[in-house]
C-alpha cells in the first residue's frame, strides 16, 4: 500500500530517475534513510520496473514510427508471434487487443526499407491472415509517466 510519500517519490522520479537520494530527501522532507529504504520497498514491490534513459528517436537515426495491425486464424499462433516479437529490436510496444485484429505493435525504425524489412519478418509467422500499418506524422502527446492520484 503506498502513501503519499511514496507517490510524491514516484512523481518525482518520472520526472527525472536521476534525482538523488539528497535531493529527493530535501523536497520531500524526509530523511535520507527514509527515502532510500522507500524506494528498496517500492522496487522490491515492483512498482518500479526498471530506470531508464528516454532517447530521442530522430537523433540518433530512427525517424520512422509505425504502428502495426496483426490478425492471426486462431490464438495458438498469437502465442508463438509473442515469443519473436521480443526478439525484434524495432518494436517498442506489442499490445494484445480486442477489435479486427489481435494485435498491435508500435514500430520505431529507421526508415521505409527497415520497417519492410520487419514486415517481411513478421509476416512470416504461422497463421497470420491480416495486416495494416499505419506510418505516424508526427506526434502529439508522448506522455510515459502514469498518473499518480
Amino acid at each position: 500500500m503506498m502513501d503519499e510519500i511514496d507517490k510524491k517519490i514516484l512523481k518525482r522520479l518520472q520526472q527525472n530517475a536521476r534525482v538523488t537520494i539528497s535531493v529527493l530527501s530535501q523536497e520531500i522532507s524526509l530523511s535520507m534513510p527514509a527515502i532510500s529504504e522507500r524506494l528498496k520497498k517500492l522496487e522490491a514491490s515492483g512498482v518500479i520496473k526498471q530506470y531508464t534513459a528516454l532517447l530521442d528517436p530522430s537523433l540518433i537515426k530512427k525517424e520512422m514510427t509505425a504502428l502495426i495491425f496483426l490478425g492471426f486464424d486462431r490464438p495458438s499462433n498469437g502465442d508463438m508471434f509473442r515469443e519473436k516479437v521480443a526478439e525484434e529490436a524495432d518494436i517498442k510496444e506489442c499490445f494484445y487487443i480486442t477489435g479486427d485484429y489481435d494485435y498491435v505493435l508500435k514500430v520505431v525504425t529507421e526508415n521505409t526499407q527497415s520497417l519492410e524489412a520487419l514486415l517481411s519478418r513478421i509476416k512470416e509467422n504461422p497463421g497470420m491472415i491480416k495486416t495494416e500499418t499505419i506510418i505516424v506524422l508526427s506526434t502529439i502527446v508522448d506522455k510515459l509517466a502514469v498518473t499518480i492520484d
